[in-house]
């Protein structure tokens, strides 16, 4: 067989690319990845992931390959209105992007090697497809799985367009703490934004390695002044947006810049083509906020990899076979939650009039109750540390 003639050609070495490069491969296929970086650059995307997104790893064989770069932690403390609430039994891993991304890659088996290299030409249709790079490398495949985020140049290629459904949707901001991980009195922290009109979704700190690092989300404008006062000034932004978090954290000082990334909500139209398929936020981009995200991409990736024996077990590639993939039950209520949850989100947060006012009075009235729930069954377990005090498994 010709070395440039492959099953699969996989555009873009990210989360979705390289984790279906990997699982594919070790499931006998012929399959080229292809990247402009050999190394993942550093990129303030997704840092926190639950055990339910792990189980997925470990359901494509990556699994040890995600652990090796997480800093895993087994109780996550819930704070509203500025004060404990609980403290939640669960395993959650904090990590950085790009260190997930390089470490799924050493998976990648010899046979399928990372391919360095910028396409130039992409032509696809209902046989076989072909991919041309910048140096002038040629290869060919059944089919073409681009991968390649919220990237425009090789979707336009293939006639594929976008929809940005929700513009300037939220900001996530990251940071560093200069204080030591065991300076802290909780494992992992995340601390809800209840004020009416704040537009801040929620604080999350939580450990990567000797680090403990923070995520703020917020519904502003990316050119709102307040994002860039918080910039400027975190930890006095920390302090009066969420006067609460000092409780836990005397010390707000951070260490080094802030990161930002702008969050638009965009999906993929007339994706429906012969000989090429999108998977991740090449198809559909969601706000980090709800915590989806990841776990949208790892079942974007389980889904066409149940697919993909059908398509290649009979001639052709068109787009008629391909669309299974994209009406996938799975899948589709993977998406559907997604755009739901984020959408949802933000208009509890900042929409008007007087059914989103209702909705915002019940969960504040109702968080309220459980609160005070809490706060008696604390102050009965340990009087002298009533908001803080481990709940009883009934009221958890």
């Amino acid at each position: 067989m010709r070395d440039d003639r492959h099953d699969v050609i996989v555009i873009g070495a990210g989360l979705a690319g390289t984790s279906a490069a990997c699982a594919l491969a070790a499931d006998g296929y012929r399959v080229a990845i292809l990247d402009t970086h050999a190394v993942y650059p550093h990129d303030f995307r997704a840092e926190k992931l639950g055990e339910t997104q792990m189980v997925q790893f470990d359901g494509l064989g990556l699994g040890p390959q995600a652990r090796a770069v997480a800093t895993a932690v087994d109780t996550v403390w819930i704070a509203r209105f500025q004060r404990l609430l609980t403290r939640v039994p669960a395993r959650e891993y904090g990590l950085h992007y790009a260190d997930l991304v390089n470490g799924l890659r050493t998976a990648l088996p010899e046979s399928t090697p990372l391919t360095i290299g910028r396409v130039a030409e992409i032509e696809t249709g209902p046989d076989l497809q072909h991919v041309v790079l910048s140096d002038g490398r040629r290869l060919e495949a059944r089919l073409v799985v681009l991968t390649t985020g919220l990237g425009d140049v090789l979707r336009r290629k293939v006639g594929i367009a976008k929809r940005v459904f929700s513009a300037k949707h939220s900001v996530s901001l990251g940071f560093d703490l200069a204080a030591p991980v065991p300076a802290f009195p909780f494992p992992s922290l995340t601390l809800y934004g209840d004020a009416f009109g704040s537009r801040i979704a929620y604080v999350t700190l939580f450990p990567i390695g000797g680090t403990m690092r923070g995520n703020l989300f917020v519904y502003h404008d990316p050119a709102d002044p307040w994002v860039k006062a918080f910039r400027a000034d975190p930890e006095g932004g920390l302090r009066a947006a969420l006067p609460g978090l000092a409780r836990y954290c005397p010390d707000l000082t951070v260490a080094g810049p802030v990161e930002m990334r702008p969050v638009d909500l965009v999906q993929a139209e007339d994706y429906r083509r012969d000989g090429v398929v999108l998977l991740g936020d090449s198809f559909l981009s969601p706000c980090p906020i709800p915590g989806t995200g990841i776990g949208k991409v790892l079942t974007d990736v389980e889904r066409f990899r149940l697919h993909l024996p059908h398509w290649l077990a009979t001639p052709g590639m068109g787009a008629d076979k391909i669309g299974a993939f994209y009406d996938d039950p799975v899948k589709t209520a993977s998406d559907t939650q997604c755009i739901r949850a984020s959408l949802y989100a933000r208009a509890l947060a900042v929409q008007n009039g007087p059914t989103w006012t209702m909705r915002r009075w019940r969960n504040f009235a109702g968080r309220h109750v459980l609160h005070a729930v809490h706060r008696l069954e604390g102050r009965r377990a340990s009087p002298a540390h009533p908001d803080t005090a481990e709940p009883s498994a009934k009221s958890a």
